[in-house]
């Protein structure tokens, strides 16, 4: 992956995580989604864009041409999310598809780009007469994707008759920690809230040395995932803990100004630890993202009249009739205890068409993560955030 394109995938990973921190916390809502499957599912959109709108998402994206961004997604398919399961690593997929009304055929160049580029699978469906029955198809695709951790993205019953195209991307990560956290020292502790409140919640307890950054403001414990004995990818937990009980919302600024904070303030070294305590949690998310992506810049993809889909489908001779962004969704959730992290995200793409700085480290640190945090599930090589969130309280779901 390009420099470029390394740097556009982790500014709009940080820009995302901020704006959908933000929605979440003004409902107090625990937070978990995946930057990485947001941006394969846009650029498989991207593929068939032209003129503004494809000006639009490659702004948003951080890349150059649509092949720049095809070339990122192939190599973090192939290289950053690589399953390692067979030589003792994380158990990882990633899968694309795309499912188009029977009487919608897409051009050649799009199924090549997609097929190719993409690894996407293509598929006809009855989406104008039997909308439910092509629900029912993509649903099946998401459990099998996301090994049944997603049972569906999409309402089979309320599935728009006038759905011409849905794409989406599916992505399942199930890793052991290194060195797993010993049942038995478990116990049950307060977890402060950021209203004051507090909630009593398990926390995983560890006495051994730990990788740990003291920054002005928070510290970040960074866990790293089994890996096997020559890994393509090198996997690990990142969690970003204010220093103050109430200081998530001011660190979430602090993370989104500069789109490689995660990787400049990941700890360089062991240090021995103090108290220790990190909880156990299980999130699940799911939000639709037509308010959030205009925001961020993606605004003519949505719009009737505006977008620009041409290069998608093989319909030259009714020029008037043009696809366009319909709606996003996304699903994700993750279960953190003290084996490891097992975790899948799911994004889908509705389309139709429309008429016509580091602080000295002290000798022991104390890493007690008792009120809200930020974390991200990250690949070491290629900088890539697979998922993000923040825990405002580990005992809902």
């Amino acid at each position: 992956m390009s420099e470029s394109a390394r740097s556009g995938l982790q500014a709009f990973a940080l820009a995302l995580n901020k704006r959908l921190a933000d929605d979440a916390a003004r409902s107090n809502r625990n937070l978990i989604f995946s930057p990485v499957s947001v941006y394969a599912a846009l650029s498989l959109v991207t593929a068939g864009a032209r003129e503004r709108t494809l000006s639009e998402l490659l702004g948003v994206l951080g890349a150059v041409s649509r092949d720049d961004l095809a070339g990122s997604v192939r190599v973090l398919s192939e290289q950053a999310l690589a399953d390692q399961s067979q030589t003792g690593g994380p158990r990882v997929s990633f899968a694309c598809a795309l499912w188009h009304d029977k009487t919608t055929p897409l051009k050649p160049a799009y199924i090549d780009a997609a097929v190719k580029s993409y690894k996407a699978q293509t598929c006809s469906v009855d989406f104008h007469k039997k909308p439910g029955e092509a629900g029912k198809r993509i649903n099946a695709w998401v459990r099998a994707s996301t090994n049944n951790l997603i049972t569906e993205i999409i309402d089979p019953s309320q599935l728009c008759p006038q759905t011409d195209l849905v794409l989406a991307n599916a992505i399942y990560f199930k890793g052991k920690w290194s060195q797993p956290f010993d049942e038995e020292y478990t116990e049950d502790g307060k977890f402060h809230r950021l209203d004051g409140s507090t909630v009593e919640v398990p926390f995983m307890q560890d006495d051994s040395r730990q990788r740990i950054a003291c920054h002005r403001g928070f510290k970040v414990l960074q866990l790293d995932y089994e890996e096997g004995p020559q890994p393509r990818a090198r996997y690990s937990m990142c969690v970003f803990l204010p220093n103050t009980r109430k200081g998530l919302p001011r660190l979430s600024e602090m993370i989104a100004t500069d789109p490689d904070f995660v990787r400049k303030h990941l700890p360089t070294g062991t240090v021995e630890v103090g108290e220790f305590r990190l909880p156990k949690f299980k999130l699940n998310f799911s939000t639709g993202m037509n308010d959030v992506l205009p925001d961020l810049g993606i605004k003519e993809a949505f719009q009737e009249g505006k977008a620009d889909f041409y290069d998608m489908l093989a319909e030259e001779d009714c020029p008037g009739r043009g696809l366009t962004l319909q709606e996003v969704l996304h699903k994700a959730i993750i279960e953190v205890n003290e084996e490891g992290t097992e975790a899948a995200a799911v994004t889908a793409c509705r389309m139709q068409k429309v008429t016509c700085r580091v602080d000295k480290l002290p000798k022991r640190v104390d890493f007690v993560a008792d009120h809200p945090f930020a974390f991200f599930v990250i690949e070491e090589v290629s900088s890539a955030i697979l998922f993000a969130g923040h825990v405002l309280d580990p005992s809902r779901e």
